[in-house]
């Protein structure tokens, strides 16, 4: 995204969202190029005293199901900051249920009982701070978020192939590191379990292609395109 153009909006005080929105992208993304501009937005210090959040993980992961608990972990935020977010956009999660079987089993002091699950019927469920969750539907979350982390990711580093444009199949686009000595850990879906900040920052030292360009680059085959937000680095 060009430094004046972006600039320009910003000076005028338009959001973030109405950039995205003339932009036609996410405004997770306007925040990223505006960060690598070393730009900020003139609505930025009303919302210091609460912290930045990101609406579009927020949006995503509300989507998917988790809770409050569970989005507060990964956007490194409290709990209270989320209910605040969450009654500022209109947003709701789905409210823990606490059956009488899951009540009698937490007094018992079970670690993993068997209950009933509206999605998955009768499974194992495991222990949590809020009572139980089925142990299925937590192994399904957990893909989720890795999957809206990796999506939020590739929209800010352009979601298409660097080299050919390529952007049908989100599984077949790749982080390629420009500088193996950096590499602090493979961006893959086991990595975003990390704290977004950490993947973010990653994410960062990488450019986007897709699997065959992956390949043939690592193969020596294909070089990388220099990126326009970094002038004279090798590919």
């Amino acid at each position: 995204m060009e430094r004046a153009w972006l600039a320009e909006r910003l000076e005028a005080g338009t959001s973030y969202e109405a950039i995205a929105r003339e932009a036609g992208c996410s405004p997770s993304k306007v925040s990223y190029w505006a960060g690598k501009h070393g730009l900020t937005s003139a609505h930025v210090a009303r919302h210091a005293a609460r912290g930045e959040i990101d609406e579009l993980l927020l949006r995503q992961m509300v989507a998917g199901h988790f809770s409050i608990r569970e989005i507060a972990e990964t956007m490194e935020r409290s709990a209270a900051t989320i209910r605040h977010w969450l009654a500022k956009l209109g947003l709701e999660t789905n409210p823990v249920q606490h059956s009488p079987a899951a009540m009698r089993a937490a007094a018992a002091g079970e670690a993993e009982p068997t209950l009933y699950c509206s999605v998955h019927g009768i499974t194992r469920h495991v222990r949590r701070d809020t009572g139980y969750r089925c142990a299925i539907c937590r192994s399904t979350h957990v893909t989720k978020r890795r999957r809206a982390i990796k999506q939020l990711l590739l929209d800010e580093a352009g979601g298409a192939c660097l080299i050919y444009g390529y952007d049908r199949c989100v599984a077949a686009l790749h982080f390629h590191h420009l500088d193996p000595s950096q590499k602090s850990f493979t961006l893959a879906l086991g990595g975003n379990t990390r704290a977004i900040a950490t993947v973010r920052a990653e994410a960062r030292k990488c450019v986007v292609l897709c699997a065959n360009c992956h390949a043939e680059v690592e193969s020596g085959l294909a070089d990388v395109p220099l990126r326009s937000d970094e002038p004279g680095r090798a590919g």
